[in-house]
């Protein structure tokens, strides 16, 4: 067990403006010991290749900054469960894009929101999602970098937002790639299950264990809620300062099972409380 605050793996969502490297420097003037970035432009298809250079720039800072478990965040364009051919066949082409370059960055975590039924049904999205993530099977076997579903909150059609989502996605994949779950506070909170304080937390991880099995859950994303429990909408708030509150996020920081598991922050206003916010979880965890 990490008895050292100091050491407890807590980033930030950083930008890789100027190059993909830059995150990890962004990452340690922050007191971060882990970061999240996008590994290419979030809100376009094609992406330029990597090339040698910055590969070897991102091993130069890896090694410089002491950053460990990396997560890159797909595009919010994939949609692995869409029942529109021409958009899954695009989703599916990026997300194996996004694996490949997340096995040439070395990363731990590959974090993706499973996928939106849109005109379908949820249980045709998920099987979408299962199919097109068995489609990936061969590459993930090849690299380092585990699949973890991001909990949604719910909004329109996503899927994701039920325990029992992730545990269908999980049934049918966890013996043909590594995966696993991130638990954004700010979305299951929104989805309707209570984090507010250490009793509801338990509760909600009970039923987590239960529905989905504990040993899955992989990493956390950090956001208060600016949105009421139950309300299907994702809204991020700075901790402390939303509906979720203070207590959760001691919770975290101090509950023996959870310290120590990966935990990046999403909030808003980075420049400004980032570093306060990850000094407050480090304080949290004394």
């Amino acid at each position: 067990m990490t008895k050292n605050p100091a050491d407890l793996l807590i980033g930030v969502h950083a930008s890789v403006a100027g190059g993909v490297e830059n995150a990890l420097f962004t990452g340690e003037e922050l007191g971060a010991t882990t970061v999240q970035i996008f590994s290419r432009n979030q809100k376009q298809w094609a992406a330029k290749p990597f090339s040698q250079k910055e590969l070897d720039n991102w091993q130069a800072a890896l090694k410089e900054t002491h950053l460990k478990k990396i997560m890159v965040h797909d595009s919010y364009l994939i949609n692995l469960g869409s029942p529109r051919q021409e958009i899954l066949a695009k989703s599916r082409k990026a997300f194996r894009e996004e694996l490949k370059r997340c096995h040439q960055l070395g990363v731990s975590f590959l974090n993706f929101h499973p996928g939106a039924a849109l005109t379908s049904s949820e249980e045709e999205c998920l099987n979408l999602i299962v199919e097109s993530i068995e489609e990936v099977a061969d590459l993930a076997a090849e690299g380092p970098t585990r699949l973890l579903i991001e909990t949604t909150a719910g909004q329109g059609s996503n899927v994701g937002h039920d325990f029992e989502h992730l545990a269908y996605l999980i049934q049918n994949l966890h013996d043909k790639v590594p995966i696993g779950v991130c638990i954004d506070t700010c979305h299951i909170f929104a989805a309707g299950y209570d984090i507010s304080t250490p009793k509801a937390w338990k509760e909600t991880l009970g039923e987590f264990d239960k529905v989905v099995g504990r040993k899955y859950l992989n990493a956390f994303h950090l956001n208060d809620s600016l949105k009421p429990l139950g309300s299907r909408r994702d809204r991020h708030a700075n901790l402390g300062k939303g509906e979720i509150g203070i207590d959760c996020f001691k919770f975290l920081m101090q509950d023996p099972d959870l310290r120590e598991i990966p935990k990046y922050l999403e909030t808003p206003n980075g420049s400004e409380f980032w570093k306060d916010e990850i000094q407050m979880l480090r304080d949290f965890a004394k």
